[in-house]
């Protein structure tokens, strides 16, 4: 992509979308639409990157502060060809090829981007002034109509409400993917007018333009309409989520991921999963999320920017956020883990189970009916059937620690802060409010009383009643 310049057009409000956001801003496989385009021209080695912000502007700036992109604003939204005009002053210098991608179509392929400038640099004829992407609709309604001459040589494009009858019938149409000569889009974008339906600027203009200087108008075609598809409305927004899911989990699965039924798992972009790990239905992988390799995920797991170690196995329905699973771990079914915990490996945390801001060694487990929060728990650790650290005073969090071999026995209580020292066991149903030491036993249940006979004189009489 050697001297070569972008422009993203993203100034939009998209009244359709019916919505405060910026459409750029709605979510498509857990990323901005925009970020897309972006992504593409920063992978492709563009040099300069022009987004033209309008609707919404502080906020899409905010989302791509950190993309090494310039901002220029269109104060006025007059059309497209306004909008690359006031991205120009960021270009006035630039001598290249100038390539404009919409910010709402997030689907465009990096092949097709390529193809297209080697069409414009490469091609056998003379080298384009403008070089462009078109694609073939059943239904053409509300696109530019790619108008042709006699030797198929495109002519004009013609907006939808300027559309003859006639032209109307043209199903080969604009997608507003251009490739400009910068000299010839310096020269020309200022002769630009808005005698049209709309009294906008329109950028596709410039063809009619250039093929009026005896300059070449070249194009390629997607034979992938949905490739080129714009995002303007919530059903659009779903349209293109499903389709980059699609493409998400068929390279999840020539990599050597099992996902059973791709409609029904959904892994965002940039989400990593190692090979022979099997993904059920319902599966949700989003944010940046990494799964180890030969890894079982259960259907209704949600696994939110966290690591899960190889060989680990998420069952049924457990939530996972911003934590670390080390490898050959357990977890559910039913469990949940909350932000900043970390299991060693072989940890087992089983069925209704919640940790929070814990870590817990190499072999220690949890198996049901658990609440850990803000612990520090060795390796080898049993935790019985409901235990709870009270971690929270009502001011103040505090840590509970246990040590290496500590054995916890149900329906206890830790009253935070407090230390199980290493190999010491809590019996069942106690609490603990001071350090156990290593190897003690510590017990608090209350002695039990047997009273012979009570039941019987409680029920007397009562037996003949309930039949």
């Amino acid at each position: 992509m050697k001297n070569l310049a972008a422009v993203v057009l993203a100034a939009g409000k998209g009244t359709r979308m019916k919505s405060e956001k910026p459409k750029v801003l709605h979510i498509v496989a857990g990323k901005p639409m925009l970020f897309f385009p972006v992504n593409l021209l920063k992978n492709s080695g563009a040099g300069k990157i022009v987004l033209v912000v309008g609707f919404g502007s502080e906020a899409v700036v905010e989302a791509f502060k950190d993309y090494g992109l310039s901002f220029v604003t269109q104060e006025e939204q007059l059309g497209t060809g306004h909008a690359v005009s006031c991205a120009l002053k960021e270009l006035r210098d630039f001598t290249g090829d100038v390539l404009v991608l919409s910010g709402d179509v997030p689907l465009i392929r990096e092949e097709t981007v390529k193809a297209l400038l080697d069409l414009h640099r490469k091609g056998a004829k003379a080298k384009a002034a403008i070089s462009l992407v078109t694609t073939v609709v059943e239904n053409p309604k509300g696109y530019g109509r790619i108008v042709r001459d006699a030797d198929g040589e495109i002519i004009r494009i013609v907006e939808e409400k300027d559309c003859s009858p006639l032209q109307r019938k043209i199903q080969e149409v604009n997608t507003g993917i251009y490739l400009f000569s910068a000299s010839f889009l310096h020269a020309n974008i200022k002769k630009l007018g808005k005698e049209n339906a709309q009294g906008e600027y329109y950028l596709p203009d410039l063809v009619h333009l250039a093929v009026g200087e005896g300059l070449r108008v070249d194009s390629i075609s997607t034979l992938d309409a949905t490739e080129v598809m714009g995002v303007n409305n919530r059903v659009e927004l779903a349209i293109a989520g499903e389709h980059m899911r699609a493409r998400i989990n068929e390279a999840l699965m020539v990599s050597g991921v099992t996902i059973i039924d791709p409609r029904a798992t959904y892994v965002d972009f940039g989400v990593a999963v190692g090979v022979d790990t099997v993904i059920y239905p319902g599966v949700r992988l989003t944010g940046a999320t990494v799964i180890g390799a030969k890894c079982v995920i259960e259907e209704g797991s949600v696994i939110t920017s966290s690591k899960v170690g190889d060989g680990s196995a998420i069952k049924s329905y457990s939530v996972i956020e911003d934590s670390e699973v080390g490898k050959e771990n357990a977890i559910g079914p039913f469990a949940r883990l909350r932000p900043k915990t970390i299991l060693a490996d072989k940890v087992r945390i089983g069925n209704f189970v919640e940790v929070k801001k814990s870590s817990l060694g190499k072999g220690s487990k949890a198996n049901h009916l658990t609440y850990l929060g803000d612990s520090v728990i060795g390796e080898g650790v049993n935790i019985g059937a409901g235990t709870i650290t009270c971690n929270y005073d009502g001011t103040n969090k505090s840590v509970t620690t246990i040590e290496d071999g500590a054995f916890i026995g149900s329906d206890s209580q830790l009253i935070a802060p407090v230390t199980v020292g290493k190999g010491a066991y809590v019996g069942s149903g106690t609490t603990v409010t001071k350090n156990v030491p290593a190897g003690s036993l510590v017990i608090t249940r209350a002695p039990e009383k047997v009273i012979e006979g009570w039941a019987g004189r409680k029920f007397k009489g009562k037996g003949k009643e309930k039949e």
